[in-house]
């Protein structure tokens, strides 16, 4: 039993996932921020909000880099598994 993975247990990459997560979620709402006086008809915002926009790609190349890490380690772990004479699961 103690080969197997347990529910609390994170994986190599997990954190970039959820930190990548949060600032695409930041940027998502800046560029709502951002192009909601285009469609109200107010004033627009300064030119900072829409390089806070970029928070969205910037947020989704760090949860990419997340996964990209966890599929690493699983091939890492599969490879150990099969020196060792061991069958994958």
């Amino acid at each position: 039993m103690r080969d197997k993975t347990q529910v609390n247990s994170s994986a190599p990459g997990d954190g970039l996932v959820r930190t990548g997560a949060i600032v695409f979620f930041l940027g998502a709402v800046a560029t709502l921020v951002t192009v909601a006086p285009l469609f109200l008809g107010t004033t627009p915002f300064p030119t900072y909000m829409f390089g806070l926009s970029m928070l969205m790609a910037v947020g989704f190349v760090v949860a990419g880099a997340g996964v990209l890490r966890s599929v690493a380690e699983g091939r890492r772990q599969a490879r150990a598994g099969q020196i060792s004479g061991q069958s994958p699961r």
